[in-house]
């Protein structure tokens, strides 16, 4: 059950959008490191560690991949720099290949990394300047397609590349040494250092890459891929070459990694449930169901092994189509007559999503807490007047999505508002909100995670005029140069303390056109066994933090 979010993702800041998938499911339980290992004991080093999938395949191309810097293939790949997550705190970047996150120009058209001495990849081979260049050069590989693109749009002169295999080299990434790696891009851009985390950049030796490099990658990380079975299981052993003094991210302290592929979701929460054998040491990928957590709360012991966002995550809001609906003040009363209590009982309650008033999600370094649109009954007195048409609100099929179209639908209905809910298949709807010309809804349920964590990933693909339609996110079709501007203008704010700023005051004034109704931040829960430790989830990513789970008796 998932609140769905269209999966294509486009070029970013070139007409497209590539915020995360939101998986937001119901949730409860204590987000807390200590309340793991009050349950389980310290972390030690050693054992196997078991992951438990839905996914029938796990792709180790870092070209290929979306995965973020704390999940699986984080485990194999460095990149240059990662993130650092602390329970209950922000999470921060920090380098991880580099020295450093980065020395910019003072026109801020260029980042300089240094890599650290003595990296090695699984072979023995010196990880060099030339095998990052390379990783993010076959990025634009055609064939090499799935990945996420925010550097191709940042980085200058890639017009018309399509690649390394034919020769060609990107004459915006310089290598004047072994050890140093500059970026030249189009634009100042503040959140390179976070770009630099994506999989783009983790180093890929040339002329190694063509034939089965997604199943047998080489591994800059402290595991490497020993078995490849698709659709049934991959497991990781020990890369000898990974040096921990030159990572303080990945603590890598299971022998042996196990993903156990192709699970049906509700028998692995049965075996997490249950708590025997192998599956102590195990825990799920999957987020637990609303109606799981019920058998969770009456569980004691399994609650105590429930870790849980609890601040909320993905944003689910309700867009709406400002092409259809062009009156602000309409747009604003309609702000404050959804019954956000309605919609967080939909999902679960307050065990499974909090009421929402940002666009900027929890989690998420520079966001500001406000709410412009409180519940006020004088606003059915403002939509009575407005003599508005029927409404078409789109919404995909999913139970969650349905129930939360429900809940909006009926507030609204009872604010006079007369409102038909049109669900479709997750695939209509994208093609209908993201890529069509916006005439066959005037309000839609979407759902919204971003895949870094800056208010540029929240804001920009939602609300930045370039991403209307053409598979762009900007789904309520919203317009108004002076925030195309004002995006602009934090984007390239090189000083992150003062973008924060910048960004919180974007937040509020989108807010003054209420494009989008924000509904509920999303709390995101996942199950482990007894035997596992250090297992913990933030409000941003909300997701577990592969790199420092360890396994016990």
């Amino acid at each position: 059950m998932t609140l769905y979010h269209a999966p294509n993702r486009r070029t970013f800041l070139a007409g497209g959008s590539l915020g995360a998938l939101a998986l937001g499911l119901a949730a409860c339980g204590a987000n807390q490191r200590s309340a793991s290992r009050a349950a389980s004991g310290p972390a030690t080093a050693g054992g196997t560690l078991r992951i438990l999938s839905s996914a029938t395949d796990i792709n180790w191309d870092p070209a290929r991949s979306q995965s973020m810097p704390v999940t699986s293939l984080a485990l194999v790949h460095r990149r240059l720099t990662t993130w650092r997550l602390t329970p209950g705190q922000e999470v921060r970047v920090v380098p991880d290949l580099a020295t450093d996150t980065g020395t910019v120009s003072a026109d801020g058209l260029s980042w300089t990394f240094t890599l650290k001495p003595g990296l090695l990849l699984d072979d023995g081979t010196p990880i060099t300047s030339t095998h990052v260049r390379y990783g993010v050069e076959r990025t634009f590989e055609p064939t090499l397609s799935g990945g996420l693109t925010y550097h191709k749009a940042l980085l200058a002169r890639t017009e018309d590349y399509q690649g390394p295999y034919g020769g060609q080299h990107l004459d915006s990434i310089e290598t004047p040494d072994e050890s140093t790696i500059v970026f030249h891009l189009n634009r100042p851009f503040g959140d390179w250092p976070w770009i630099v985390a994506t999989p783009a950049f983790a180093p890929v030796p040339p002329g190694e890459d063509k034939d089965g490099y997604k199943r047998a990658p080489k591994a800059s990380g402290p595991y490497k891929v020993a078995e490849y079975h698709q659709g049934a299981r991959i497991t990781l052993a020990r890369n000898e070459r990974w040096s921990p003094s030159t990572d303080d991210v990945r603590l890598a302290l299971p022998d042996t990694v196990v993903f156990e592929l192709g699970q049906d979701e509700s028998t692995s929460f049965q075996r997490l449930l249950a708590d025997s054998g192998d599956d102590r040491r195990a825990f799920s990928a999957e987020l637990v169901s609303a109606a799981q957590l019920a058998q969770v709360s009456a569980n004691p012991a399994a609650k105590d092994r429930l870790a849980t966002s609890a601040e909320g995550g993905p944003l689910t809001y309700l867009a709406i189509n400002t092409q259809r609906v062009t009156d602000v003040e309409a747009r604003r009363a309609i702000s404050q007559v959804v019954d956000k209590a309605a919609v967080v009982a939909a999902l679960g309650g307050e065990l499974g999503a909090m009421a929402a008033s940002t666009y900027i999600t929890p989690g998420i370094p520079g966001r500001e807490p406000y709410d412009l649109y409180p519940a006020d009954p004088q606003a059915r007195q403002v939509l009575a007047g407005k003599n508005l048409p029927a409404l078409t609100l789109l919404t995909a099929s999913s139970k969650a999505n349905l129930a939360v179209a429900e809940a909006v639908a009926q507030s609204l209905k009872e604010a006079g508002l007369r409102v038909t809910i049109d669900p479709v298949e997750p695939e209509v709807w994208t093609e209908r909100a993201t890529q069509g010309d916006g005439s066959t809804y005037d309000l839609a349920i979407g759902s919204w995670n971003p895949d870094y964590p800056s208010a540029n990933a929240n804001l920009q693909p939602l609300f930045a005029s370039t991403e209307i339609g053409q598979g762009g996110h900007n789904v309520s079709r919203y317009a108004n140069g002076e925030v195309d501007a004002a995006i602009r203008e934090a984007a390239a704010n090189l000083d992150p303390e003062a973008a924060k700023a910048q960004w919180a005051e974007v937040d509020r004034r989108i807010a003054q056109d209420a494009p989008v109704v924000p509904l509920a931040y999303r709390r995101n829960s996942f199950l482990h066994g007894s035997g596992v430790r250090d297992f913990f989830v933030n409000a941003y990513p909300s997701y577990p933090n592969y790199l420092v789970v360890g396994v016990g008796a």
